[in-house]
């Protein structure tokens, strides 16, 4: 019995096939399958069925259990999630190597008209040159959406300046901006030291906690300019 966005199918669905994927934390005291075939859910014990007579090409396998695709499990999530955690669920599907912009957006196409498919081909088009898969969080994803929707021009990812590392820089200008994390106050001495490297090559660093690039965007955009 496949897995798929809820579930699983032949049986396949969606919600738990994110957590399969890696890219949305699925926590429901049950599974969900989808079957090919028509009609609504149903709660059989602790399986939730749905039905779907469009799952041709959207199945695969994934460690040996049947499963939706990655790609079919994003629009089967679309109708329950808001834009903002399926945005989550999209950058970090792509940053996972699940997915890509464009496969998303040939699938959502595919179901042009289900609720949330057009969010997500629009997220698909919108940010189809973002490299994701150079990021190491979500915040550092969502944080190259914030400079591109504000017209900044694209930075460097994680590159290697002066010997360390840099979250996002842009060599032009020669700034560099560090989107930390929870664990930053653990690190807080290393991440002076690679400041201080930076300084001396002649960077400048601004430092942004992640939680910024989330509620309060426009301070990204500033340090991005150096503001």
């Amino acid at each position: 019995m496949p897995t798929t966005g809820l579930g699983t199918v032949g049986e396949r669905f969606t919600p738990a096939g994110g957590a399969c994927y890696g890219f949305y934390r699925f926590e429901r005291p049950y599974e969900v399958v989808t079957r090919p075939g028509a009609g609504g859910r149903r709660r059989l014990g602790g399986v939730l069925v749905f039905r779907s007579k469009a799952l041709d090409g959207e199945t695969t396998d994934l460690a040996g259990v049947p499963i939706t695709t990655a790609e079919r499990v994003l629009v089967d999530l679309a109708p329950w999630l808001d834009d903002k955690r399926l945005g989550r669920a999209f950058r970090e599907a792509i940053r996972l190597g699940r997915v890509t912009a464009a496969s998303v957006r040939r699938t959502a196409e595919r179901h042009r008209g289900r609720r949330g498919a057009a969010v997500l081909d629009g997220f698909a088009v919108r940010y189809a040159r973002i490299p994701y898969r150079r990021t190491r969080s979500d915040a550092e994803g969502r944080a190259l959406e914030v400079l591109h929707d504000a017209g900044c021009p694209p930075p460097l990812v994680n590159s290697r300046i002066a010997g360390e590392e840099a979250d996002i820089a842009w060599l032009d200008r020669r700034h560099i901006v560090e989107v930390d994390g929870p664990q930053y106050h653990r690190f807080a001495g290393e991440d002076a030291r690679k400041a201080a490297v930076w300084r001396r090559a002649g960077f400048t660093v601004r430092r942004v906690p992640s939680d910024v690039v989330y509620e309060a965007p426009g301070e990204l955009v500033a340090a991005a300019w150096n503001r």
